[in-house]
């Protein structure tokens, strides 16, 4: 769009708006009212020859009178379209050639009255020349467009002063912003507007803009001619990277003074329809439940598209009063207040088409989807997928641009089947007398979800269980009921069950489902026999008797019964547990009697309680037996004489005070046991010269000591107690008296305690010397294994581990440097007669070695032998060596003397022997293979 058309607009439209509002206070002041429709009946508009697509054509106007917002419609749906505010666009690019017109017919509905308005717009090419009508729209009613407008720099206007001058006042336009559409096809540089300042009549003028786009940051997009001022841009604009442009532009003399001020041109980028909606997802993800209801239209909106005689250029939505399931998403970077970048919804397609093509509506405008038909089943299927298209251009499909994205929509499940029983009758079996065994498994069906609790089930016995022997707990796995006996079932009193069981699920089902909460069953229980124990009846039975019936007392009878009253089986009894060994129980009768006397004393009586275990069994197959328990309570009787209490004291040589209380100790009860009579006996005689006992009640006496002391030890002091029983009973019992010497506190020291324990002198005398013993045993055995170690150590020494050859690796290829590379100390080449003694005697001797009752004579050196006889030395042994009649036949170590590991003696071995050199073949070492062949040579007496 051109500069100067724009102005024009902008300036009509505020004129309008001021109309309107002078027409709305005259209307309410009664003095012109207000009507409803467009200002005319039919607009005459020029516009370009050529016009893009998606350019803004003209803007409609309409008169509501504050009565409410009406909806636009074009009858040539195929050119233009009109926006929710009156704009009217071209869907395609359109030429007006020559005298051409266009007519289209603008359509305004009100939606609440379905009243309906129309005006006509004559649209003719500029170039055609063609005058205005008479009735052509006002600048208030459409958009112009014109040929390259020229911006005037209009800074003076006239003002009449009070003396009736006139004068130029200087003062500011705002110029309206320049309309440039984006990705512009045209020849570069476009022309855009020419900015002229009215003082270059006179002299020469320099126009130059600056600001983002001209000289700043991206620069060179527009460019102005310095000498005619056109204003121009260079390259096709993107109004999604920058969407509008400030400038301001400048006008200078040749020698570069201001002579305007710098007025602001703001460059608008038009909108195009160059982006394709795009969804925020790719897959978007939603669920709703089963049996949702359908959408309806409301009726508010029920007749909203209905717009006679007005043709639909996109889906219309219909308000539903249906479930809501998700919100889809898409986005469109082209402007959101055009027709570019507002889009619509649609679903394209559904799947499954189970059990309506159309399951699902969307709002084309929100993205929301809603349920619109009846019958989702997550039994019958379990998820829809959905294509969502979203379009722009308010979703005509001819000229919008378009995406899809997919929606999973999931079922999920609502408790809309109960469990159902897979039979009508259940039967089990179980033991009489067993408890938390499973008898049957009630198995269901459900069609809801697993493991959900619109599936699980829970189970309940309605009739047949009075008395409450089993429970049906539910197995979360398999979601059976598992009939379980809890409370044990006697076959002599009741055979069989018959259980009425229902099921249903853990919550109630969902509203609106018309079936049976629950299912029932029967369950058929047989009760089988088995061989019950006989049963002692009362268990425990107690009795009471007195202790100390003699042997062979008869107690009472202890019988048990058999459960199995059907069965004529024999009741046989034995003793089980009888930890006194005091009762025998025959084991026809269950009669107890006594094997011995009894005791209430005894440490097997607890709390008077005397317990017997029996047990009785019968002769069944396999035979079953029970246990009884006899509980005997023991009456007391005085058959225990009192002792006194405690048995041991101690007392100070010099006691300060010199009493001691004592009491006495009876195992019997009350009345058999205090209040006691205490006395001294008379025996022995110094016990009533030392000793005097006064009795200070019922249960205390005080032993005081008549002298002033005592010497230290051990003294048994008789005292003769009596008790209180029918027939009392007595008793002389000794009273340990520990004397000892005490410190200041009164307290016995500790070796004095000893002493008084019975430890006497001589056994800690026994005691140090078996300290003593042992300590020299250990001694004497550390001295033992010293010697021994040095033993062994002296051993060693006479063996060089170098000379001991048995089991050893000689190695024959170390020949070392000879004696003259080497310095060594011959002097250790001795005889043997020059050692030390010590030396000779200690040694080991091998069974290879001559016998020493030998006495062969082998040549003697003398103690400081000179070296130049070392080598006749070594001849005369080997020779005397050789002619021993008692020497091994086989080569052994001779041992003369160490004499270091090189020299230039000859071998000492055998082989090279006078008497030996030819008797041995060693050719067969050539036979060993490469390694022995150089031996082979050397014995074998080879040319090498």
């Amino acid at each position: 769009m051109h500069l100067l058309g724009i102005w024009m607009l902008m300036a009509a439209l505020q004129l309008t708006a001021l109309d309107r509002v002078a027409q709305h206070q005259s209307g309410e002041q009664g003095l012109l009212p207000c009507t409803r429709g467009f200002p005319k009946e039919e607009y005459v508009i020029k516009v370009d020859q050529e016009l893009a697509k998606g350019q803004p054509v003209f803007n409609v106007s309409f008169t509501d009178c504050g009565r409410g917002k009406v909806w636009f419609r074009v009858r040539n749906s195929t050119d233009f379209r009109v926006s929710e505010e009156g704009a009217v666009y071209t869907l395609r690019r359109l030429a007006l050639v020559g005298s051409e017109e266009a007519v289209d017919v603008v359509y305004a509905r009100d939606p609440r009255t379905k009243q309906v308005w129309k005006t006509r717009v004559h649209l003719y090419a500029r170039s055609t020349g063609n005058s205005m009508a008479p009735d052509q729209v006002k600048p208030s009613d459409a958009m112009l467009t014109q040929q390259v407008p020229e911006i005037l720099f209009p800074w003076r206007s006239l003002d009449v002063r009070g003396d009736g001058t006139v004068r130029r006042v200087k003062r500011d336009w705002v110029i309206p912003p320049i309309n440039v559409p984006e990705n512009s096809r045209g020849q570069f540089p476009e022309e855009l507007v020419r900015i002229r300042s009215d003082r270059d009549k006179n002299r020469l003028l320099r126009y130059s803009v600056t600001g983002p786009g001209a000289d700043q940051p991206p620069t060179s997009i527009f460019i102005i001619n310095p000498i005619s001022g056109q204003l121009s841009v260079t390259k096709p604009l993107d109004r999604e990277h920058i969407f509008n442009f400030h400038l301001r532009a400048h006008a200078v003399d040749l020698n570069g003074n201001q002579v305007e001020n710098p007025i602001d041109i703001v460059i608008n980028v038009i909108d195009q329809n160059d982006n394709r909606p795009e969804f925020t997802h790719t897959i978007f993800n939603g669920s709703v439940p089963e049996g949702s209801k359908p959408g309806k239209p409301t009726n508010t909106h029920k007749h909203a598209c209905v717009l006679n005689p007005l043709p639909l250029t996109y889906p219309c939505w219909i308000p539903l009063a249906g479930s809501f399931v998700m919100t889809v998403t898409a986005v469109d970077k082209d402007d959101p207040k055009t027709a570019n970048g507002m889009l619509r919804y649609k679903i394209l397609s559904q799947n499954p088409q189970s059990p309506s093509s159309s399951m699902f509506t969307i709002n084309n405008k929100t993205g929301d989807i809603i349920t619109v038909a009846a019958g989702l089943d997550r039994e019958k299927v379990t998820q829809y997928t959905l294509i969502i298209q979203a379009t722009d251009m308010e979703g005509n499909p001819t000229y919008g641009l378009s995406n899809t994205a997919s929606t999973v929509i999931r079922i999920t499940d609502i408790n809309d089947n109960p469990p159902e029983f897979t039979t009508d009758t259940f039967f089990g079996e179980v033991h009489e007398n067993r408890v938390n065994v499973i008898v049957a498994n009630l198995t269901v069906t459900d069609k809801d979800q697993p493991h959900t609790s619109a599936w699980s089930a829970a189970y309940r016995i309605i009739t047949g269980d009075p008395t409450g022997r089993f429970s049906i707990p539910t197995d979360h796995t398999t979601n059976e009921g598992l009939l379980t006996v809890i409370k044990p079932i006697d076959f002599e009193l009741t055979r069989s069950f018959m259980l009425t069981v229902e099921a249903e699920n853990e919550v109630p089902l969902a509203r609106g489902v018309h079936l049976p909460r629950q299912s029932t069953a029967t369950v058929s229980v047989r009760i089988l026999d088995i061989n019950e124990s006989p049963e002692f009846s009362p268990n425990p039975k107690s009795i009471k008797l007195e202790e100390g019936l003699p042997a062979g007392s008869l107690l009472t009878t202890f019988t048990a019964q058999d459960p199995d009253r059907f069965l004529r089986q024999t009741v046989r009894y034995s003793k089980m547990y009888d930890p006194a060994n005091w009762l025998e129980i025959d084991q026809v009768n269950g009669r107890i009697s006594t094997i011995a006397i009894l005791d209430r004393e005894s440490p097997y009586v607890k709390n008077n309680f005397y317990n017997v275990t029996f047990m009785a069994s019968d002769n069944g197959i396999p035979p079953a037996s029970g246990m009884g328990t006899l509980q005997m309570y023991l009456l007391d009787i005085n058959d225990n004489a009192p002792h006194v209490f405690p048995p041991e004291v101690e007392m100070c040589e010099k006691p300060d005070p010199n009493a001691i209380n004592v009491t006495a100790s009876d195992p019997d009860l009350t009345p058999n046991a205090g209040p006691f009579a205490f006395e001294l006996a008379n025996r022995p005689s110094d016990v009533r010269r030392n000793w005097t006992l006064n009795r200070l009640n019922g249960e205390y006496a005080q032993l005081r000591l008549r002298i002033g002391s005592l010497a230290s030890g051990i003294y048994k002091v008789p005292i003769m107690i009596t008790d209180s029983g029918n027939l009392p009973m007595s008793n002389t019992s000794y009273l340990k008296v520990k004397v000892c010497q005490c410190d200041h506190h009164g307290d016995c020291v500790d070796m004095e305690r000893i002493i008084a324990a019975g430890l006497g002198t001589g056994a800690i005398i026994a005691i140090l010397i078996c300290i003593i013993i042992l300590l020299v045993l250990v001694l004497l055995f550390v001295m033992w294994m010293k010697r021994r170690d040095k033993e062994r150590q002296a051993k060693q020494l006479l063996i060089d581990p170098e000379d001991d050859v048995r089991d050893n690796i000689l190695k024959y290829d170390e020949e070392g440097g000879g004696e003259e590379d080497q310095d060594y100390d011959l002097s250790q080449l001795q005889q043997p007669d020059a050692l030390e003694p010590e030396c000779v005697k200690v040694g080991i001797r091998r069974m290879d070695e001559r016998p020493l009752h030998h006495d062969h004579q082998y040549p003697l050196r003398s103690a400081a032998p000179h070296p130049g006889d070392i080598g006749d030395f070594i001849h005369e042994g080997l020779k005397a060596a050789d002619n021993d009649p008692t020497a091994p036949p086989y080569d052994s170590l001779l041992v003369f003397d160490y004499e270091g590991s090189g020299s230039d003696a000859g071998s000492l071995s055998s082989l090279h022997s006078f008497s030996s050199s030819g008797d041995q073949n060693y050719d067969y070492l050539g036979e060993w293979g490469p390694r022995f062949r150089k031996l082979a040579d050397l014995y074998g007496g080879g040319d090498d």
